[in-house]
């Protein structure tokens, strides 16, 4: 054997003993980069926990502030309650204070159509019996009585009519009967004891008559 194949032949197993270290330097490296890979998986996972519980956390805290939002809703609507209560009960003290005045006005203008004919019939109180004829007195009576429809018609009043009318139990009040002559005349009014007044419609008082009634 010559003495480059013995150098050769002991270079063999140095070059084996090299590639022996380097693969077992090689294995113990592996470990580390798994390491690596799992603590990087970690660390994903943590990220994906911590973004999946991060709405978690704040749902105390929104909680919160939606029950917050609903009581100043209902403090709101309360509020809104008690002014809408407030201006209706001033708008009825309101309508029915026109009302009292605007029955105060009308009544004030009917007594002031009153206040002429109750100064004629003042002055035909004072006459004096002994000397006044009675025609003079009855003309005098007559003239108030004139002056009183007259105001009173002018505020709206008339008279029912009733004499020679058929019976109307809506307007008239009958207080007896007579006999009629023929069946035409029945259930006609035959008299009136009591004149009968409406007011722009409304029915004041009934007026009082009496009835013709046929016996055939």
């Amino acid at each position: 054997m010559s003495e480059h194949d013995e150098n050769g032949s002991a270079e063999r197993p140095q070059d084996a003993a090299q590639a022996v270290e380097n693969g077992e330097a090689a294995g113990e490296e592996q470990p580390s980069g798994q390491g690596q890979a799992s603590t990087a998986a970690g660390d994903g996972d943590g990220q994906s926990n911590g973004q999946s519980n991060g709405p978690g956390g704040d749902g105390p805290a929104a909680a919160e502030a939606s029950t917050r939002s609903g009581a100043g809703d209902d403090a709101g609507l309360r509020e809104r309650h008690l002014r809408l209560a407030a201006e209706f009960d001033n708008y009825r003290k309101r309508v029915e204070r026109e009302r009292g005045e605007s029955w105060v006005r009308a009544q004030a203008q009917l007594l002031e159509r009153l206040l002429e004919p109750l100064d004629d019939l003042a002055r035909v109180a004072d006459f004096d019996p002994a000397t006044t004829p009675a025609g003079a007195l009855h003309e005098g009576c007559e003239m108030v009585e004139k002056k009183f429809l007259r105001a009173m018609e002018a505020a709206g009043m008339e008279e029912v009519e009733a004499a020679g009318r058929p019976f109307d139990p809506t307007i008239h009040e009958a207080l007896t009967t007579v006999p009629a002559e023929s069946a035409e005349e029945d259930n006609m009014v035959a008299q009136v004891y009591q004149k009968g007044y409406r007011l722009k419609g409304v029915l004041l008082r009934p007026a009082r008559v009496v009835v013709k009634k046929h016996q055939g």
